[in-house]
Order: structure tokens, then sequence, then C-alpha cells
């Protein structure tokens, strides 16, 4: 009997071994051949699963939180079993080695361990480039297949990590609306409506953020937590899927020009790799592709740039496909591109991708170890210390503070006051200055010191006129920030630890204040008035400059008082002071209405701010990233209701309503902008609205009866030069080959500019030391002939930036805010985006004046 017993525990024991190493094939578990329909995020998340379940010594997943709409996100991690069972020890090692892990203790491994290198894959940033969840399950079920000997290798040298769905909420917008949209035969006629994705695709997130633009700068929830998971394992490479237009052949790396200047020899080398091992794949099957064009390394916050500038090896890969191509898309050629044939590709430069590395292990763990060193020891760029100052500035520098955690930048504080010379970035020039004690102090000396630099720099350096983003994304232009670059090293002492924000202590039996005051500096200040006005306190608003008790309160500092109040009781003073301590506002109370100079809290010049319903038109007159910005700083940063208006529906919607009106950028709104909308608009703003128009919105008004926005007319003798030079040139033969860059001539691709600012006005109210906006269009304006010009571009405006030579000539003089009375309400103009990418700290500010400061 014992024997019995013991065969049938060999037997049983063998048989849950075979189970547990049964590789089922992505068909088997979907139903459905890989490519013969997309998949839901859930499936793609479920085979992942089933096979972590029976792999559990090669797989290991890494759920890391959940999208907005509830989705999981989840990462995973394929390795031999000799790696699976040290897997911790790798990762821990790896971030001592350099740098951004605890120091080792006497039981650690030694920082001598050979490590293998660690690959990050990423899929389907944009959810409607729907191929690469696909892709992932074939990568993933070809990893573990022991007949693989490519497999074999990579999983012997390397490990990897998967991430099969950056965007859930994107891929699943995409994929429910094109598999309701197909029947049981795809259609590839480019006609079909299954080639039409609507607005507004599924290529952004919930908010219609472009996630592949957020690397850096973590504004949305996915990006965050994902990023959280990233620095906790730092991968030596990091490949970033995508797909592009449908006529398009395959794109991998070397990447074009412009590269950044502080990519390392090591990675533009590996570029070239990259590009050499793909190509053997591709080659193989006959497959067309191209290099070296379109997708450079410059913007810092994509999946290619923002790994590489924290020592990784980045790379994009991009499909021609996208939303457009379905199952299956006729081409322009007669060609027809399938659904698996994407797929195919994206698997192919997967492996390629890791083999490379998997080649040459040791290589890429030296030259990553080898990044950090010298970041630390001897950092690249011109400044070794930077300095912001921190007087008065609360909100900015709270926010700042938040951004450089996010990118795991070390900071701290300067512990002693000392005189220095230093660049200012305001001035653009060296100049003296008192470095003061609770200054915020960065040194260049640590681990992400090219991250640092790369995103203080003020000046980006381009090797290459044309490109692919913005060319100018400098902190302290973006914060508004009063801020100093040194060339000698500044050893920063602990940041304080922040004590928790309080209410303004009162004394409980003593006299409530008269009112509070808050200083109207931040976007921190927005937040807590929006508080209020939602809380239906009422809050009064200084026009001018005013002093009391000794200290100087600029225009657009918020006076609280009780009077207006009374109706709230003790609650009054709850909600205020709750709200302030929710924002980490710091309270001035007042114990008197009387003010020692300026207008006391009862003049004509302390308005009233009401508590508007605002509105905001979306629906597929917008472009969707500029009603996300918008619809994302009012649901979470302020926290205040907005009304999301469908465009279409605007001709015969009632605005009676609505107090505030916002026109995001659009270029379809031509189609509902016809006289008798724009007379019904008009009607509604003379009546007291206010009409807040955007970017490229505001061309939809030049020269309409009334608006009265204006393009600039060319002065003759301005024409008669453009003639002559002409003549003189001969610009009229021009090269075919230079069209590219003829182009650009007309454009800013995101530069920056010093903006001068009528500071009287509610619109510029908080910006006593200017404002740098981010210039991506040229309207080339005229100055409000009837109404107030309160931002404007002068000739020596220009900061930083690509501009081109026929752009900066059209940006002199140019209108950028302002402002026309109608009636009893007000339009206002704003060219440039406050709101962009959410990024653009100091612009919140000025948004938050236009929606509730202006018109009251």
């Amino acid at each position: 009997m014992k024997r019995l017993f013991l065969v049938g525990l060999c037997l049983l024991t063998t048989f849950i071994s075979l189970s547990q190493s049964t590789l089922q094939h992505p068909d088997q578990f979907l139903g459905y051949t890989v490519g013969k329909r997309f998949t839901p995020h859930h499936r793609v998340l479920a085979y992942a699963e089933a096979v972590a379940k029976n792999f559990s010594n090669r797989v290991k997943l890494l759920p890391y939180g959940t999208t907005f709409e509830g989705r999981p996100l989840m990462a995973v991690v394929v390795a031999s079993e000799k790696n699976m069972t040290r897997l911790e020890e790798i990762r821990t090692t790896h971030l001592q080695q350099i740098g951004l892990g605890a120091a080792p203790t006497a039981t650690s491994s030694s920082n001598n361990t050979a490590l293998p290198p660690i690959a990050w894959m990423s899929y389907n940033v944009h959810g409607n480039e729907a191929i690469s969840s696909e892709a992932f399950m074939l990568v993933l079920h070809d990893l573990l297949d022991p007949a693989n000997s490519v497999s074999q290798k990579i999983l012997a040298n390397t490990v990897v990590i998967l991430d099969p769905d950056l965007n859930p909420d994107g891929h699943d917008r995409y994929v429910n609306w094109y598999n309701q949209m197909s029947g049981t035969n795809p259609d590839p006629s480019p006609l079909a409506r299954e080639h039409s994705e609507p607005w507004p695709s599924g290529r952004y997130t919930h908010y219609l953020f472009d996630p592949n633009r957020d690397w850096a700068w973590q504004t949305q929830e996915i990006t965050q937590q994902r990023m959280a998971l990233y620095q906790q394992w730092m991968p030596h490479l990091h490949a970033d899927f995508h797909e592009m237009g449908p006529e398009s052949p395959y794109y991998f790396a070397p990447s074009a020009k412009p590269y950044h200047e502080d990519i390392t020899p090591w990675q533009r080398e590996f570029q070239q790799i990259i590009g050499q091992y793909s190509s053997r794949y591709f080659d193989k099957n006959g497959w067309l592709y191209f290099t070296r064009e379109n997708f450079d390394l410059f913007y810092p916050s994509y999946g290619d740039t923002w790994p590489t500038y924290n020592g990784a090896i980045g790379m994009t890969f991009e499909q021609g496909g996208g939303g457009r191509a379905g199952l299956a898309y006729q081409k322009r050629d007669g060609d027809t591109l399938t659904l698996r044939e994407r797929i195919d590709h994206h698997y192919a430069a997967s492996f390629a991708t890791l083999e490379s590395v998997a080649d040459r292990p040791a290589d890429v763990v030296k030259n990553f170890n080898s990044f950090f060193q010298k970041a630390q020891n001897n950092p690249v760029g011109e400044f070794k210390s930077y300095v912001i100052k921190t007087a008065n500035d609360e909100g900015r520098i709270k926010a700042l503070r938040k951004l450089l955690d996010n990118n795991l930048i070390r900071y701290g504080v300067a512990g002693k006051s000392q005189k220095l010379t230093g660049f200012s970035y305001q001035s653009q020039k060296n100049e003296a200055v008192t470095v003061e004690t609770n200054d915020l102090v960065i040194s260049a000396y640590q681990p992400k010191s090219t991250l640092l630099k790369i995103l203080f720099e003020p000046q980006s350096t381009l090797e290459d006129s044309v490109t692919y983003d913005i060319t100018s994304w400098c902190i302290p232009y973006a914060y508004g920030l009063k801020a100093y670059g040194f060339r000698e090293r500044l050893t920063p002492t602990p940041y304080p630890t922040a004590a928790a924000a309080s209410p303004t202590s009162l004394p409980a039996n003593g006299p409530k204040p008269y009112a509070y005051l808050v200083r109207w500096q931040s976007a921190q200040d927005v937040q807590f008035l929006a508080g209020l006005l939602k809380n239906k306190v009422r809050v009064r608003v200084a026009e001018r400059t005013f002093k009391q008790d000794n200290q100087s309160f600029d225009p657009g500092t918020l006076i609280v008082t009780r009077a207006g109040n009374e109706r709230l009781g003790e609650r009054f003073h709850q909600i205020v002071q709750q709200e302030a301590a929710k924002r980490g506002i710091r309270l001035i109370p007042a114990t008197t209405g009387f003010v020692a100079e300026g207008a006391d809290f009862g003049s004509g010049s302390v308005f009233s701010l009401k508590n508007p319903r605002v509105a905001v038109i979306a629906g597929d007159v917008t472009t969707p990233t500029s009603l996300g910005e918008v619809w994302h700083y009012f649901d979470q940063d302020l926290d205040y209701p907005v009304t999301l208006l469908d465009g279409n529906a605007l001709p015969g919607s009632s605005l009676a309503g609505i107090d505030v009106l916002i026109m995001p950028q659009g270029y379809n709104y031509g189609k509902i902008m016809n006289d008798r909308t724009l007379t019904k608009l008009k009607d509604w703003v003379q009546a007291g609205g206010k009409l807040i128009v955007m970017e490229r919105a505001t061309g939809f008004f030049v020269d309409k009866p009334d608006f009265g926005l204006k393009r600039k007319e060319e002065k003759p003798e301005a024409k008669k030069e453009k003639t002559d030079r002409k003549a003189d040139t001969d610009e009229t033969l021009r090269q075919y080959g230079e069209r590219e860059r003829e182009a650009i001539s007309e454009e800013t691709p995101g530069s920056v500019y010093r903006v001068d600012l009528d500071r009287t006005h509610p619109l510029a109210f908080g910006y006593p030391n200017g404002y740098n906006a981010l210039v991506q269009n040229v309207y080339d304006y005229d100055f409000l002939k009837d109404g107030w010009n309160v931002g404007y571009l002068r000739k020596d405006n220009y900061l930083a930036g690509f501009v081109g030579r026929n752009a900066k000539v059209k940006l002199n003089n140019t209108l950028l805010y302002g402002v026309q009375d109608m009636g009893k309400g007000s339009v206002v103009y704003i060219m440039d985006d406050p709101l962009f990418r959410g990024f653009w700290y100091n612009g919140k500010l000025l948004f938050g004046n236009a929606v509730f400061m202006v018109g009251n």
C-alpha cells in the first residue's frame, strides 16, 4: 500500500508539473486567431494572468494601479528561472549601483555583482494604435517557448518587462467602437465606416490628453502610476511601440535628427545597433521600412526621450495603420494591409530589440552605470547648481517640488545666506544675487542630473530646425519662477519637513477677523477661490494695490469678508479655513476694512466675484487635446463644475443658464459659426455673458461684425521692402528638396516669448514679474482698437525655442491676450494655450483670471 501511495503521489506530482508547464497559445485562449479581431483590455490581461499562473517560475505580474475609468494597469516580468528567484535582488542592487536605491547593508549583495540588463517594452500608449496589445500576447508566448533559441538567449541574459497596454481607457474606446462597426468580413475600402473613427478617437486618455507627451510632466493618473513603477526598475532599454498613417511602411531606429546634445555616444551607437537588428528581421521577410526620418530625439517628455535622458537606450517603433486601418485596409498602391501583418511587424521589432540587448548584456549594463556615475561626479551642462527664490511663492514652489519628486530629482534649501553671481532666467544674463537661507537649491551632482539639466536649460540646442514637437520647455519659464543657474557647486541642506497646513489660529472666545486676505499669486490660489465659490462664499477682489498693517497687497488680492456672508454664520470661518488648509493657503486675518493706502474694502475698486456657471464647447468642432486641457483643469485642478456642451448643438441651444462659455482650439468651427450663431453669441455676451476664445478658434471672429479682432495690415513700405528683397534674392527660384525647411520659416513649433502685460487689468492679476508664453502659432493679430490689449509681443520679447524667420517678423507687435467689452459682457481672446498639456503651470493662473476675474 505504501508503494502504491508513493507511485500515485509521483504520478500526481508529474501531472501537476506538466499542467503548470502547459503553454497555451493566445489563439487557444481567446478562441480566435490573433489578428482576426481586436482584443479588449481585460482579455489581454486575462491571457497574461493565465500564463503567469502556469509559469510562476518565469513570469511575474506587477499590478501598478487603475485608470480613471477603473481599468487595471499591469506590467509583466519575464525572466529565466534563475533570475526570477533573485528578481528583487537584481532590482535593488541595480538601483544601488546607479545611486537611486538605499545604501547597501552588510547583508546585501555587493555593488560589483554582475546583473542582467532590464529591457522594458511599452505597448499601446495611444489607444487606437491597438496592434501593440495583440503583439504583446505573441511576444509573451514566444519568450516562454522552449524551442525558440532566440527566446532562450534573451531570458538567459536579460530581464524583460512587458507593459501590454499603457492607455486602457483609450484602447477600449477604440476596440469597442471598431468591433461594433465591423461585420463578418472586414471591408478594406477606405470609404467604409469602419475606417472613419469618430471624434475624439481612442488615441487619448479619459481626459483627452496625449499620454506619450506626458512622461516628464506626469499630469495623468496612468502616467503617474506607470512612472512610479518604471523608476522602481530604471530599465537599461525602453522600446515604445506606435502606429502612424496606413500608407506608411514600418519605422525603426536610428532616429531622425535633431538628437539632443546630451545623448551619449553609446546611446547614439545603440540606435544604429537597433536598426541593424531590426533590418535583419525585416529583410528576411521582405518587409518595407525606413529609418532616420520624422521621429527625432529632442522633446523630453516622450516614451523614447525621457528614458534616454534617464540613461536608457530609448527608441520609437511606428507601424503604418493606426485607428484608420482596422482589420484590413486597401492602400493607394492597391495593396491590402491586414491587421495580422501589422502585428507581425511589431512582434519582429520586439524580438530584434530584445536580441540586440541579449547579445551584449555586459556592455549595456556598463554604459548605463557609467551614465549615472558621470551624472553624480561630472554632470553635463554649464550650470552645476540651480537656485529658486521661494519668498512669497509658496504655490509655485509646491508645484515645482511635486514635479521634481515625480522625476526623482533631489533638492534641498540653501541653509545659509550668501552673495553670488549667476545666470538669471528672467533677465537672461549674469547678475549678482543673494541666495537666502530658505531658497530651494538643486545640485547637478546627483543621479538625475542629465534630466535636470535638460528640463532647466534656458535655450535648447537644435542641430536641425525640423522637429516633431515643441522646441522649448524650460521649467523656470513654465512655472513662472525666479530662478538662477550657477557654475559653482552648491550643496543643499535637507528640505525642511513640511508642517501640516493648518487654518489660521483664532482664539476660542476672541473676536473673529473682519476679513481674510489671500495674495493672488499662483494656480493654488485659483483652487482656493474655486473651493470658496463652490461653497457659496462671497469673495471680493482688490483692483488696486493697498497697504494694511505695514504690508503691501497687489491687485488681485482676495478679500473674504464676513459682510455678505452672514447667512453662513459660523460655517463661514470653517469653510474658509478648511479650504485654505486643503490647498496649503496662508490666510492673513484683517481686523478692519480700513487701509493705510489704497481703497478700503467697501470701495467700488474692490469688486465682488460671481459664482459663474461655466460651459466648454466639446465635440468634433474642437481639438480633443485642447478640450481635454480645459476639462481636466476644471475637473481635476479646481474641482469646479463645468458643462461639456456639444458644439454641433450650439446653434439650437439656449445659453440662458451659462455665465462663461469657453471655445477651445478647433479647426471645424466653420460648420457652426454661421451668421445666425455669431449673432446669438453676440446677443448672449451683450446680455452679460463672458466668451473665452482660445488659440485657432479666435480666427473665426476675425473681421466679424462687432467683434474687434483684426489681422495686421501690411504697411506700404513693408510691401515694397519685401518686393525689393524678392527681386534681389530671386526667392521664387526655390528648391523642391528644401520645401520642408521653407515651410517652417512660417512656423513656431513651440517657442517661449516674454509677454508685455497690462498688469492693471484683471486678466493679468498675479503676475508682478511678467509672464512667459509658449507660442505655437503665428496669428499676426493687430492690437484691439476698441478693447483692452492685456498681453502682447514686442520686437525683443523672444526668449527660447525655434521660430521661423518669417514667423518672427509676424510675431512683432502682435496681440496675444485681449479683452473686448460688449454690452454687459465681455469677450476674452487668448491666442496661446495657457493650459498646454497641463504642465505650463504658470498659465493656470492666467486662465483662472479669464474665468473668474475678468468682467466683474
